[in-house]
């Protein structure tokens, strides 16, 4: 029975493709938290992270020497981090934009849909034939 689910779902997947595609082609669906705009979306996740904190809590110590003022240093590796996380993230902003031009097309939708019935199709015929 659970091969013929999964085969139905995969035919229903394949089928409604084209249907999913023209009914949100008039209007973009968005996640309730893009209203606070990317930055606002990139500070809350940081400020909210534990693993921040701990990372500087248990990293930054060992690149402190204790003959030399403590702030200055503390400054000099937050700027150093600056930096890096900047180039970092501004790598992966240009990656992200060209990445959703090529996947946000009714075309590509309506593939990966597709893809996912048959994909869905054939799992559910080899767990129907298996023994």
């Amino acid at each position: 029975m659970g091969g013929v689910y999964l085969v139905w779902l995969g035919v229903s997947t394949w089928r409604s493709a084209r249907r999913g595609v023209e009914a949100t082609a008039g209007g973009r669906w968005r996640l309730p938290w893009a209203r606070l705009g990317g930055f606002g979306q990139g500070l809350w996740s940081n400020v909210l992270n534990p693993k921040a904190a701990s990372v500087y809590l248990s990293l930054m110590p060992q690149f402190l020497t204790p003959d030399r003022p403590v702030a200055p240093q503390i400054a000099g590796l937050a700027v150093a981090h600056m930096a890096v996380v900047l180039v970092w993230l501004l790598f992966w902003t240009s990656v992200v934009a060209a990445a959703r031009t090529a996947v946000d097309t009714p075309g590509f939708r309506c593939g990966m849909s597709r893809l996912a019935g048959a994909v869905l199709v054939a799992l559910g015929i080899r767990t129907a034939t298996a023994s």
